[in-house]
């Protein structure tokens, strides 16, 4: 089976006032569906840079980018939404919420640029709401909402369009303990239940336990890789009941 993701010797060069600074640096990675990986190091290593590229908002310098097994690289810049619409969802650290819709349609935008609109839209953003226990907030607007129900309905945005890859940017930032786990326990049905893949920037020491592989990166590098070696009884075994109970569509 191909990878949902497949990165090879990608470099990614910036020009700042006339200098040229170097983000990545030959890096090599693959991502299957089904499971979680974790991208960590320092600030200024590349991560986000990374985390970009495999989500057709930046391009890189040189090397190959294939998702869902095309090949992405040398698109036609006008390709690029086609990709992501199609096969990408995004949870951004800060929400990106705007703030004068309310949550219900703000994941309708979602939907909207996939040509989905309305009564069969609204329903979908519904459900998507309900799925991450907000179904009740649907007419509330982002003001009125707690941290960690922003990044739920960010989570239900990613997800109501239905992408096999799912890309995360601190997604606990900022969050108590209690409902960072809760959004990991999420993150985790996403992969293990529903077979998506799953890709995390993350300085958040607390979400580890959650990882199938961690990927540190220093200085535009990959300097080590950790797997764990997970087992359908593990994952089971694992499985907090806040996750199962999740009710997040396949």
């Amino acid at each position: 089976m191909k990878p949902a993701i497949a990165i090879h010797h990608v470099t990614k060069t910036y020009n700042e006032g006339g200098s040229s600074v170097p983000a990545l640096r030959g890096v090599d990675l693959k991502v299957c569906s089904g499971e979680i990986v974790m991208l960590i190091g320092p600030s200024g290593s590349g991560k986000t840079t990374l985390l970009s590229i495999m989500g057709c908002i930046l391009r890189a310098s040189s090397g190959n980018v294939q998702i869902a097994g095309q090949e992405v690289a040398y698109l036609d810049e006008s390709d690029l939404p086609r990709i992501r619409r199609n096969h990408i969802g995004f949870v951004f650290q800060g929400f990106n919420l705007f703030p004068t819709l309310s949550t219900g349609e703000n994941v309708e935008l979602m939907l909207d640029v996939k040509g989905v609109r309305g009564p069969i839209a609204r329903e979908r953003a519904y459900e998507a709401l309900v799925s991450v226990g907000l179904g009740e907030k649907f007419n509330e607007l982002p003001a009125n909402l707690s941290g960690g129900q922003k990044q739920r309905v960010a989570i239900a945005r990613a997800l109501v369009g239905d992408p096999g890859i799912v890309l995360a940017d601190e997604p606990t930032a900022a969050l108590d303990s209690h409902t960072g786990r809760s959004i990991m326990e999420m993150l985790r049905v996403l992969a293990h239940e529903r077979g998506r893949a799953v890709v995390i920037v993350t300085h958040d020491p607390r979400v580890m336990e959650f990882a199938d592989r961690t990927i540190c990166i220093e200085d535009g590098r990959i300097v080590k890789e950790t797997s764990v070696a997970w087992t359908p009884a593990a994952r089971m075994a694992s499985s907090h009941p806040m996750a199962l109970s999740s009710g997040i569509p396949a």
